[in-house]
């Protein structure tokens, strides 16, 4: 008798992972990866393994929760040690291709100003053919990584790869940069499969049409241990229908964080697609099932894992017609976004330079310079956007730091007013090695990390914002205060944070000017007829 044809349930998620870590940008890229596991992974499992209590007790204040501790229980040291051991041996070429880099670093310490050239012969021999050695106009020597050849290279571990299946019940789940997915429990499925095969897609698609879970589960090669637990994940019953706007003038909704879709008639455009799962909840909020059945354009400002989630973008990538990316510098920490989304099997990706257009039905889409939130590194890949649906315009600041209002009245100059400026006031991030630190050749010293920050703009900074650019309405948005961001962003707000204080100062001077300001949560619509 035939199995009937079912949907994938909507509260599904699907975790990539690279070696049973939560994969983002830097465990894709080919030359970011190995320095990660070498310098963060490694690091925290030896730590685990060799007092898992003193992991429990930072744990206990929340303060640490994005800290580097594992949030496991000593009762699975025997499981962390355990993949330790597997890293230690399956990554040994990775372990190699990071202790080069280091070696790199300091052959190029030494160069004084005088050719490069005959440092070629002395480059670790992993990284041979791989890089160019280059000098900034301050005689500072570095190397370029050719990541075009590293895609094609044994380094690119696509066998690193898989994915993760459980049933959400909620937003709330741990932290996931610092603890590794055992995923040792019966309602868990792990599928050892690469981000950009057509198994999974054909999955995802299951959500929207039905179709056969023993051909999904062959396809997958999913064990027959975990049979039941994937069939646990599909249901009779089919989703609540999407429908694309159509009505007159621009349709914006607000999905959470960065997420915001906006709508005419003839396109759908999607920014920093993070979306929630449809899980049980009090809290209101569009879930990926309001989205459209076909996303035209998804626009990415940078790579952080709030803004470019994975995740997110593979439960999407077969609904989405062109992604948008910032051009990247080439930089070890600086890779291509577009490299790496087109790794992961997305097919129409663009990379827009600051002030070029993409012409869109109706309008264009323009990145625009997005200055701060990357502790001073040089980091090209992030652009702000603007976004004209015929005479209306939307500003796209991301977590941009107005360090430089003077940018601005050159923008203005260029493109005009514009009727919503959407902004992030994450004012106090974390400090540069928080994030940056596995890419380091060696630690700061303190005073230096912690001035160096991943922060956006205060409200001082986001009025001389408004002053330039005359913005008709503003949104303080990516603010990490949703509950299904937690898990990659652990921001522990309460009513006296900074951020929030900056925040609603900042809504109060525009009130006061006459702009209509919110910080919007959890979902919210707007139109612009």
């Amino acid at each position: 008798m035939p199995q009937p044809a079912l949907y994938l349930k909507p509260n599904v998620a699907v975790e990539p992972l690279y070696n049973q870590w939560y994969a983002w940008w830097y465990l894709v890229a080919p030359a970011t990866a190995p320095l990660f596991v070498a310098n963060h992974h490694v690091k925290i499992m030896r730590s685990f393994v060799a007092n898992p209590a003193l992991h429990v007790a930072a744990l206990k204040n929340p303060a640490l929760a994005g800290g580097p501790y594992i949030n496991y229980g000593p009762e699975r040291a025997g499981e962390v040690k355990a993949l330790l051991d597997r890293t230690l041996a399956e990554h040994a070429p990775s372990l190699r291709f990071a202790e080069a880099v280091a070696e790199l670093h300091r052959l190029l310490n030494g160069a004084d100003g005088h050719s490069l050239e005959e440092l070629y012969a002395r480059v670790p021999d992993v990284l041979r053919g791989y890089v160019e050695l280059t000098y900034d106009l301050n005689n500072r020597a570095s190397p370029r990584f050719l990541e075009s050849l590293l895609y094609r290279s044994p380094h690119c571990s696509e066998s690193s790869q898989s994915l993760s299946l459980r049933l959400l019940q909620g937003d709330v789940r741990p932290y996931v940069f610092s603890t590794p997915r055992l995923d040792t429990d019966a309602e868990t499925v792990h599928i050892q499969r690469p981000f950009r095969g057509g198994a999974l897609g054909a999955l995802l698609a299951m959500v929207r049409t039905p179709g056969s879970v023993g051909a999904a589960a062959e396809a997958l090669g999913v064990a027959p241990r975990d049979a039941r637990a994937f069939a646990a994940l599909f249901t009779e019953a089919p989703p609540r229908p999407a429908s694309r706007f159509d009505g007159p003038g621009v349709r914006i909704r607000y999905f959470g964080h960065a997420c915001v879709l906006a709508e005419t008639r003839a396109v759908s455009v999607l920014v920093d697609p993070v979306v929630s799962y449809d899980v049980p909840s009090e809290l209101a909020r569009y879930t990926a099932l309001d989205l459209p059945e076909r996303i035209d354009y998804a626009l990415i400002t940078h790579g952080h894992a709030d803004h470019l989630m994975l995740e997110t973008l593979l439960a999407l990538r077969d609904r989405i017609g062109t992604i948008v990316v910032p051009e990247g510098g080439g930089g070890l920490a600086d890779p291509s976004l577009k490299r790496l989304l087109q790794s992961v099997g997305f097919q129409s990706v663009i990379a827009l330079g600051e002030l070029d257009s993409l012409d869109i039905p109706g309008g264009a889409i323009t990145g625009l310079p997005f200055l701060g939130e990357h502790a001073d590194l040089n980091i090209q890949a992030k652009l702000a956007y603007h976004v004209r649906f015929q005479d209306r315009a939307l500003f796209f600041a991301a977590d941009s730091k107005v360090i430089e209002p003077r940018v601005y009245d050159h923008v203005r100059s260029a493109l005009g007013d514009v009727d919503a400026l959407f902004i992030g006031m994450e004012s106090e991030g974390g400090p540069l090695s928080w994030m940056y630190g596995p890419l380091l050749p060696a630690p700061l010293a303190r005073k230096m990390d912690q001035s160096r920050r991943l922060n956006g703009s205060n409200s001082q900074q986001a009025a001389e914002l408004v002053a330039r650019i005359h913005p008709a309405r503003v949104f303080v948005y990516a603010m990490g205060r949703e509950p299904w961001l937690g898990h990659v962003m652990a921001m522990g707000y309460h009513d006296d944070s900074p951020q929030l204080v900056e925040a609603r100062k900042f809504i109060a001077h525009c009130r006061e000017r006459g702009i209509d300001a919110s910080l919007p949560y959890g979902k919210g619509e707007l139109f612009l007829d």
